[in-house]
């Protein structure tokens, strides 16, 4: 059973940068698909980047298209990503969270089963 924990949450001055990573333990952890979701205060978890099982087909959030890089290093069990140009509406609660497959299809938090405990990030203006 995959187990999921991020880190590299923080606070950052508008435009600045950070990097989230999510580390996985599980042998299996390579097969799956992975995603970033976010959740800032009253409002719904929302999908913000996903990648395949093999790194090879991403899909990223409208919001985000552009400033963010996901991206996974299969042999280190890690899914990282890279947020930049940073905007006080990117404030939120970061999950990482598991697909139950290797393919990235929907962008609905209950196509994905395991999820970390969250990392905050606060954008100052």
């Amino acid at each position: 059973q995959v187990q999921l924990v991020e880190s590299g949450g923080g606070l950052v001055q508008a435009g600045g940068s950070l990097r989230l990573s999510c580390a996985a333990s599980g042998r299996t952890f390579r097969i799956y698909a992975m995603a970033w979701f976010r959740q800032a205060p009253g409002l719904e978890r929302e999908f913000v980047a996903g990648i395949n099982w093999s790194g090879g087909t991403t899909k990223y959030a409208d919001s985000v298209k552009g400033r963010f890089t996901i991206s996974r290093e299969n042999a280190k069990n890690t899914v990282l990503l890279q947020m930049n140009s940073l905007k006080p509406e990117d404030t939120a609660v970061y999950y990482c969270a598991k697909r139950s497959s290797g393919l990235l299809e929907g962008t609905s938090p209950r196509e994905y089963d395991t999820w970390g405990q969250g990392t905050q990030v606060t954008v100052s203006s």
